[in-house]
């Protein structure tokens, strides 16, 4: 199954351009009844404002949407929907609210604008990249664990559950292609001293830091 880019977690970025605030909302969305749900749930929440634009993107039936909600056509939803596509996100929807100032922006100050608060949003949610992982189970002696945290850094892996009882417990995930490679490491430098096991294969994700553009 094919690796791709989403965002970490629900967030929100505002900013304010000539006395208009923009507030840019996101979500990670895996299907278009939860992006509709988040979109109503905005336009709800901000039924005051004049515009509540939006944009989503889902893997499910490769499927992107967006509204300018009564903006100049092309100058509100679908800079909204490039900021996503540019950087290859999915699974995800982004809902940018405009309280008007009272000054006009003109279209280049409304692209701009309505750009920024979506790549606010993505930027304070983070983007993560999801991979097929092999959930592997470890069991190792007090005194290998540094050395076991190390050998860590060398692949793309997450120890998401570390307990210290009798011997220290991990749960790691590590990206199912490089586990091979791993495993021999592992056997080759303990002596077989490391118990490691895999439990099963799911997607899991890894934050990424200095994506191109971000």
């Amino acid at each position: 199954m094919a690796d791709y880019f989403t965002v970490e977690k629900e967030s929100e970025f505002t900013l304010t351009e000539k006395k208009s605030r923009f507030i840019g909302y996101i979500k990670p969305c895996e299907s278009e009844t939860q992006a509709v749900e988040f979109i109503n749930l905005i336009k709800k929440k901000h039924s005051d404002a004049k515009h509540n634009v939006y944009a989503y993107v889902l893997r499910e039936n490769n499927k992107q949407r967006y509204s300018d909600d009564g903006e100049p056509q092309g100058t509100a939803g679908l800079p909204v929907l490039e900021v996503l596509t540019k950087q290859g996100i999915t699974d995800v929807c982004v809902v940018v609210t405009r309280y008007f100032g009272g000054i006009l922006l003109g279209t280049g100050g409304l692209t701009r604008a309505y750009s920024a608060a979506g790549k606010g949003a993505v930027e304070n949610s983070g983007v993560k990249l999801m991979t097929e992982c092999n959930r592997v189970e470890l069991s190792c002696d007090y005194s290998f664990y540094n050395t076991l945290q190390s050998i860590f850094k060398d692949y793309t892996c997450k120890a998401e559950k570390v307990e210290f009882l009798e011997k220290v417990e991990i749960l790691l995930f590590i990206k199912s292609c490089e586990y091979k490679k791993f495993e021999t490491e592992i056997l080759d430098k303990f002596s077989g001293q490391i118990l490691l096991k895999v439990v099963g294969e799911q997607y899991f994700g890894f934050e990424i830091k200095n994506i191109k553009g971000f």
